[in-house]
């Protein structure tokens, strides 16, 4: 049986990702306590139905701290008996959460009158750190809106039953903030910078005139080359760890020319591979 357990912080899109999961064919129960997980979980194996076959279960800081604690080793433990059980845990800035609650004007869960929704969102953060240690996808959602994240979640998860890593390659700017969810964070700034050629400022790194400006430069096919060779040696042992995601973020200054080139380069060596690859560039529209 197949266990997801969606978790993170309050207004980053747990609800949005939970109902996902249901339209992909999941059983979906939200907020549940953890010392329901592990009697929840045995007890559905047991039950001859297709439709528990894939479960998905929210869980968020309501739970006692201790329990949060316990997750981990709990998590451990179902793999143990055989369950396919991993955490999806999502999670956005302090800035953006508090923008979220204040134009929705929801209250958030573990505000209280000595406690202002700042301190609120930052308590949780502490409270949920455990999860972390044992999460299996991780979503930074700051710049992510409800119909990116519902098609990011789709993406991610029908590679499952594959016995290959499924491959995120997200690009971005330096100049807008780094990814916090990346597994590989790469820089790509000591590369030329189309931005300086006028007739090239307006393009992106997939049209052919931005692609050929920088194929002129060798240390852009070195760069490409060396990337490529340190995927193929190490990607394997991730998928012999038992990883099932990969997230690599790729930035330039603005996220437009040399991230959004190089992350196309790598798409169609890992396609050619037959690898299961999904693309985000962050800062095009």
């Amino acid at each position: 049986m197949e266990l997801v357990i969606v978790s993170g912080l309050s207004g980053s899109g747990k609800s949005v990702a939970l109902h996902t999961l249901e339209d992909l064919g999941y059983y979906c129960i939200d907020n549940l306590p953890i010392f329901l997980l592990k009697d929840l979980a045995i007890g559905l194996a047991s039950t001859p139905q297709p439709a528990f076959e894939k479960i998905a279960v929210g869980i968020d800081a309501r739970n006692q701290a201790e329990h949060l604690r316990e997750l981990p080793a709990l998590v451990g433990e179902l793999q143990r008996r055989s369950f396919d059980c991993r955490v999806l845990y999502l999670e956005a800035e302090s800035e953006t959460l508090i923008k979220r609650f204040s134009e929705t004007r929801r209250k958030h869960p573990l505000t209280a009158r000595d406690r202002s929704l700042a301190e609120a969102i930052d308590y949780e953060r502490r409270l949920l750190e455990p999860i972390l240690s044992d999460t299996g996808l991780r979503i930074d959602t700051t710049h992510t809106n409800v119909h990116q994240l519902r098609d990011l979640v789709k993406e991610r998860f029908s590679a499952e039953g594959q016995s290959q890593v499924s491959i995120l390659l997200q690009t971005f700017g330096f100049k807008h903030g780094v990814p916090r969810d990346a597994d590989f964070v790469l820089d790509v700034r000591c590369l030329p910078n189309p931005h300086w050629q006028q007739a090239l400022r307006p393009l992106t790194g997939l049209d052919p005139q931005v692609a050929e400006f920088l194929e002129q430069a060798p240390e852009v096919t070195e760069m490409r080359d060396d990337l490529t060779r340190f995927f193929d040696r190490w990607i394997p042992y991730f998928e012999a760890d038992g990883r099932s995601y990969l997230t690599v973020a790729m930035g330039c200054t603005g996220g437009q020319h040399r991230s959004v080139y190089m992350a196309d380069q790598l798409r169609r060596h890992f396609e050619a591979q037959g690898r299961k690859v999904v693309v985000r560039h962050r800062e095009l529209p």
